[in-house]
């Protein structure tokens, strides 16, 4: 009876990691160009996006409302496709997510948010610092790469601009070869 569980479990493995495979290879990621590598990370030019931002004090409370917006919930009553990264900023006062919007939509194009605590914004285009991190993220690798991030900028004289932002590229069922940035927004001159 436990090989047959074990078989079991085991197929079920094998059907979520091709099944998230194939749908995170279908999943449209934000674009940025890279500038240059600076010893564990990268500088990075982000053009202007569109977002469908929620901020709250609870940091878990904007999935749920950002994900309703895609599914429909929007004065279009448009479905839109999930895209990757989801950003995320914590801070003592107020947290927010985002999802970001599929390169089709503009200021004229996105759906309006029913959820009149969502906000849609084209963000603007900046330079930014990014580390990446594997596994599942958490406030102790949080800190540890945001930390790591911050003292290559100091090394190399690279003034911020504004805070940080966690970047999550996979759904919670991915079990492997997760990907997890922090972006720090910085003044670049090329």
């Amino acid at each position: 009876m436990k090989i047959y569980n074990t078989n079991r479990l085991a197929r079920i493995l094998l059907f979520l990691m091709i099944s998230t495979k194939i749908i995170m290879a279908q999943t449209e990621t934000q674009p940025y160009e890279i500038i240059i590598k600076i010893e564990d990370g990268e500088i990075r030019y982000y053009p202007p996006i569109m977002v469908a931002e929620h901020k709250s004090k609870n940091p878990g409370s904007g999935f749920g409302k950002l994900f309703n917006y895609i599914s429909g919930n929007n004065n279009a009553n448009t479905k839109i496709a999930m895209t990757t990264p989801v950003h995320i900023k914590k801070n003592e006062d107020e947290n927010s997510m985002s999802f970001v919007l599929p390169r089709k939509f503009n200021p004229e194009s996105a759906p309006l948010p029913i959820d009149e605590s969502i906000k849609v914004y084209e963000k603007e285009s900046g330079y930014y610092a990014a580390i990446r991190y594997s596994g599942y993220t958490n406030e102790s690798k949080e800190r540890l790469y945001s930390k790591k991030l911050q003292n290559i900028l100091k090394k190399l004289e690279i003034k911020t601009s504004g805070e940080e932002v966690i970047l999550v590229y996979n759904s919670p069922y991915r079990f492997i070869n997760r990907k997890n940035e922090i972006l720090i927004p910085i003044i670049y001159e090329n």
